[in-house]
């Protein structure tokens, strides 16, 4: 059930980084991330009154997770701008190796060989993603877009981890999954709110316009729902973190094929290797459960 629920985000997630990278197309970064943290907390604003608080024993942890989670969205918004959505998903994908390391290291997780067959391939496909970048001019060692990209993944994948100690009964500390999504937007929104009156406003004449569009609203809507399946996920009996991570990344199923058809992106056949090992990746560790 777990697998199938990670699954179900991993296909959300796709949606949503579409929307993303039409909504940020010659806008402002900041205005844009702000309205998505608003309007995340918005529709979580209901569901908050169901769920303890905890007071600051809780919430502390919570404020934590709000940090790594914006300081990766405002990397990551920076380098999907400014590169091509058929080179930050496999980027992305990369993410759940990153988890691996960590879930091994902390919670002592283990993976089986045809597990362990889907992680090599992934690392594999980031190798070829770099041949196929310098098709286009981008070099990952000193592109600032890359880096981004690649500082976003990195949080990410603490951040991943940091939800499995979070939730998890037996080695973490338990909380409920439903208090950790609505508090954690909130605080997000708060941060961006400041950010955006004491950053962006002063220099927003100097700086990219900002453009309102709907779609905008599409991205909070696909990322809320998929972080709550992504969620609960986690929260039932034998989830494991790495192979959760790692299925979520199947997002760039979806971002690569409505990327290749709404933005007409180049050198798609090069791409379409390391889009091929992703998946293929994905299979292994279904056989792997």
């Amino acid at each position: 059930m777990w697998l199938a629920l990670a699954f179900v985000s991993a296909a959300l997630l796709g949606f949503y980084d579409v929307c993303k990278k039409y909504s940020l197309r010659n806008n402002a970064v900041i205005p844009i991330l702000f309205l998505n943290t608003l309007f995340c907390s918005i529709i979580f604003l209901p569901l908050a009154f169901q769920t303890p608080f905890g007071g600051w024993e809780m919430q502390r942890y919570i404020l934590l997770k709000a940090c790594i989670v914006l300081s990766s969205w405002l990397l990551g918004y920076i380098g999907i701008k400014n590169l091509p959505i058929t080179i930050v998903g496999p980027i992305n994908a990369t993410r759940p190796v990153m988890v691996l390391v960590g879930a091994l290291i902390i919670f002592g997780e283990r993976l089986n060989l045809w597990q362990w067959a889907g992680v090599l391939l992934a690392i594999l496909s980031f190798f070829l993603l770099s041949r196929s970048g310098k098709k286009e001019g981008i070099d990952f060692k000193h592109n600032r877009w890359i880096l981004c990209t690649v500082g976003a993944a990195v949080l990410g994948a603490i951040s991943g981890l940091y939800d499995k100690y979070l939730m998890a009964t037996e080695s973490g500390l338990g909380l409920p999954r439903l208090t950790v999504q609505c508090y954690y937007n909130f605080y997000q929104c708060i941060m961006m709110g400041a950010m955006l009156l004491l950053i962006w406003w002063p220099k927003r004449k100097e700086s990219t316009p900002f453009k309102w569009r709907w779609n905008i609203l599409l991205i909070s809507v696909f990322l809320s729902v998929a972080d709550y399946v992504y969620f609960y996920s986690l929260s039932l009996d034998g989830a494991l973190i790495s192979v959760v991570s790692m299925v979520r990344r199947s997002s760039v199923l979806v971002s690569f094929m409505l990327g290749a058809l709404l933005f007409h992106e180049k050198n798609l056949r090069s791409k379409a290797v390391d889009l091929a090992l992703v998946l293929l990746s994905m299979i292994l560790l279904w056989l792997g459960q």
